[in-house]
């Protein structure tokens, strides 16, 4: 295990993308007290009212795909020690070199600015499906990836390490409260999938590992930050329909076995010892 100060001291800490899971997580950083401030960034202006009554400084940006908004504003907002990268990669929805030219645009003006250390939140939809347990030592390159943007977009960030602390988080599917699986197939009928392990994490979990890095010390490494428990898709997908009264989906057999993946969160146990509050993605907290 690394040896990390693990004296805590105030920092202040931007969250780019202050949404969906970054809203409750700059929400643990203040209950904490582990910040001296903290500052979140929001396409929507609507939004300011609403982290200002959180105690969070709003700054409205947008990333399109460069950065615009009011410089002052930039300038402020990236006046911090922390700054969590937290936004949508969208990559279905724009051209491939879209998500990576919003990463450049933020490497640009991080390269000259006060950050110490960053976490940049990625996906484990970077693995292919190779039929087997995955590690992070499985994708470097675009090359060896299902998704090469956001390996792209991973390592105009990791060449800012020497200058700067880069920690990578591979997050597995995001769900909890109103982010249901069963949500999205009920009633569907004859799936093939369902004998894929799930590689999810809970909201509470994800939020709960980056308040931890950030007390204990962010380290140049890449991290897969999945629940360690891997049910099937069926099992999953079967006790969230019956627990908000939906039509459970129907499975058949396929010819052929799926392709799949097990993603590895080990790494992160050799680096961080983290409590998850919900191992088992069977035991999600989801609120209709």
């Amino acid at each position: 295990m690394m040896d990390k100060d693990t004296k805590i001291e105030k920092k202040r800490i931007s969250i780019l993308g202050c949404g969906w899971l970054g809203f409750p997580l700059a929400q643990r950083l203040i209950g904490d007290d582990i910040s001296s401030q903290v500052k979140g960034s929001t396409t929507s202006a609507d939004k300011i009212e609403q982290f200002k009554a959180a105690g969070i400084d709003g700054f409205l940006f947008h990333l399109n795909p460069e950065l615009s908004g009011e410089p002052t504003q930039i300038t402020s907002f990236f006046d911090t020690d922390v700054l969590v990268i937290a936004i949508p990669p969208r990559l279905s929805k724009n051209e491939a070199d879209f998500h990576p030219r919003q990463i450049q645009s933020v490497v640009d003006i991080i390269e000259t600015s006060p950050v110490k250390e960053i976490i940049y939140v990625s996906s484990t939809s970077i693995y292919p499906d190779l039929n087997r347990i995955v590690t992070e030592n499985d994708v470097k390159t675009p090359e060896q990836s299902a998704s090469p943007a956001m390996v792209e977009a991973e390592n105009l960030l990791i060449a800012l390490r020497g200058k700067k602390t880069v920690s990578i988080l591979r997050h597995g599917g995001l769900l909890g409260y109103n982010r249901i699986p069963g949500k999205y197939v009920k009633g569907q009928k004859d799936l093939t999938t369902g004998s894929i392990p799930v590689n999810y994490i809970h909201r509470d979990d994800a939020a709960g590992i980056i308040v931890k890095m950030i007390k204990e010390g962010i380290v140049n490494e890449t991290f897969n930050i999945v629940a360690p428990q891997h049910p099937t898709r069926r099992e999953i997908y079967e006790k969230s329909c019956v627990q908000f009264g939906w039509e459970v989906p129907t499975f058949v057999t396929p010819e052929i076995t799926p392709a799949f993946k097990t993603i590895s969160a080990s790494k992160l146990s050799s680096f961080y010892t983290y409590d998850f509050r919900f191992p088992d993605p069977l035991e999600f907290h989801y609120e209709a």
